[in-house]
């Protein structure tokens, strides 16, 4: 009976050996850790995405991938903060989320232009949207282009009526008329674009290009983020990525449209508005401190619009070291 109870015993740890406690993510075969990885479905959120998946980065690193489309940056930090997430991809307007403390910058992805302040036929000048209805994703770069714009035609929200809403929701309602105006991003517009071909752009991120930078990023999760070892591996994924998208443009193009199941044109066009990072230039541009700069002006941007209490020193929240370690690993 000892003998019988001992075994049993042993069979109990070795169970709970296998099953590990809720905060082990490396699985019983070859030590491949498990993540969830969440992106947005356009060219610049999932172009990295499309590569590891066809690529095989993501088992060539050791890592089992399980990834989810969102529809914005801010979506996938509270994924994050609920524990369901452990990295994500935010585009410019989001990235006051690490300034805040809510994530970990892990690697620079592009430089964005994709954003616009588009109007309903007959609003030609951005002093027209006062007293306007406006549609905005909260804390997204359609809150960032819109902010800029009023600014610059020397109005603010107060003096309009402004609708948070979500992205999608904001196609809805600016092909039926509900709203005069939104602050949103291509490749969204194309949609919009078929059913209101004559939609006005009043304001574009290029506008502001001689005061602001509009990187995209990829995030983690404070605690992933944390864990130096697992980052590491997926900067690896993302690293090799970007190497491959900057020599294989078209075959890139080809991969996010399966993959957002979008047309290969339109893909294209949405590619056209953003300036791809490689390898080389996100390392030289960590190293002498050009990412920080860009991010110090976004910080104080976002301080001024009210989302951030405090213009937060870059190198608390990118892990610029990580991403160039990765390299040599």
């Amino acid at each position: 009976m000892k003998r019988l109870l001992a075994a049993a015993a042993a069979a109990s740890l070795l169970l709970l050996s296998a099953c590990g406690s809720s905060d082990d993510k490396s699985s019983s075969a070859g030590g491949t850790t498990k993540v969830t990885f969440g992106y947005i479905g356009d060219y610049n959120g999932s172009s990295l995405i499309a590569i590891a998946d066809d690529q095989k980065l993501w088992a060539k690193h050791g890592i089992e991938a399980s990834t989810k489309v969102f529809t914005t940056g801010p979506l996938q930090v509270t994924a994050m903060n609920a524990g369901d997430l452990d990295f994500g991809y935010i585009g410019p307007g989001a990235i006051w989320e690490g300034a805040a403390g809510n994530a970990k910058i892990i690697a620079m992805n592009s430089l964005g232009n994709a954003d616009r302040v588009i109007a309903q036929p007959g609003i030609t000048d951005l002093s027209q949207l006062k007293g306007k209805k406006i549609g905005v994703p909260e804390g997204t770069s359609g809150d960032m282009i819109l902010t800029l714009a009023l600014k610059k035609a020397g109005l603010t929200a107060k003096d309009i009526q402004r609708v948070p809403m979500d992205a999608p929701t904001i196609v809805t309602a600016f092909d039926s008329g509900q709203i005069d105006a939104a602050g949103i991003w291509y490749p969204l517009i194309n949609t919009i674009k078929a059913k209101k071909p004559n939609l006005v752009e009043l304001a574009k991120d290029d506008d502001f290009s001689d005061t602001a930078s509009f990187p995209t990023a990829f995030i983690a999760s404070n605690k992933t983020g944390a864990d130096t070892d697992e980052t590491t591996k997926v900067v690896q994924v993302l690293r090799e990525a970007m190497d491959y998208r900057a020599a294989h443009p078209d075959e890139t193009a080809q991969l996010v449209a399966s993959l957002t199941k979008q047309p290969l044109d339109a893909v294209k066009a949405d590619a056209a508005n953003s300036t791809m990072l490689d390898t080389k230039t996100a390392d030289g541009y960590t190293t002498d401190g050009t990412f920080n700069k860009w991010l110090t002006a976004l910080g104080q941007y976002f301080l001024d619009a009210g989302k951030i209490k405090a213009n937060t020193d870059p190198s608390t929240y990118y892990l610029g070291n990580v991403f160039t370690g990765a390299a040599s690993k």
